[in-house]
């Protein structure tokens, strides 16, 4: 990504690997205890927006075959109590029916040539409940 600076890009990095090395709950402690920066620089930063699509888009087109369809999937998420945001009746495909809980609309690039999928981006399905 051209956009984004050295510094970006390094904490951005470092994070990922914190991400899959770190067995457990992780939160900002635990990135602070593993990582190279203060608890509160990690809350710093994930505060700053990042742009995920582009960036998983550029990952894609530098791994894949070139062959691309694009698919959206949601997914339905078991979720019990009425604060939190977004919470309401979804369609669960597993149970045929619509259950209260949480809703996710994912989008990927179906690589045609490689057999395999890219996540692009997951965005939380949002209902007024007033």
């Amino acid at each position: 990504m051209s956009n984004i600076n050295t510094w970006k890009k390094s904490f951005v990095t470092e994070t990922f690997i914190l991400l899959l090395c770190i067995k457990g709950r992780i939160n900002f402690l635990q990135l602070a205890r593993y990582g190279k920066h203060k608890e509160q620089r990690y809350r710093q930063q994930f505060d700053k927006p990042f742009d995920f699509l582009t960036f998983n888009k550029e990952l894609t087109l530098a791994n894949g075959s070139g062959e691309y369809v694009i698919a959206f999937d949601p997914s339905y998420i078991n979720k019990s109590g009425k604060h939190t945001p977004g919470v309401g009746y979804f369609w669960s495909g597993c149970a045929s029916r619509a259950k209260w809980g949480l809703e996710i609309g994912g989008l990927a690039a179906i690589d045609i040539g490689n057999h395999t999928a890219f996540h692009l981006e997951a965005v939380q399905t949002l209902v007024d409940n007033d």
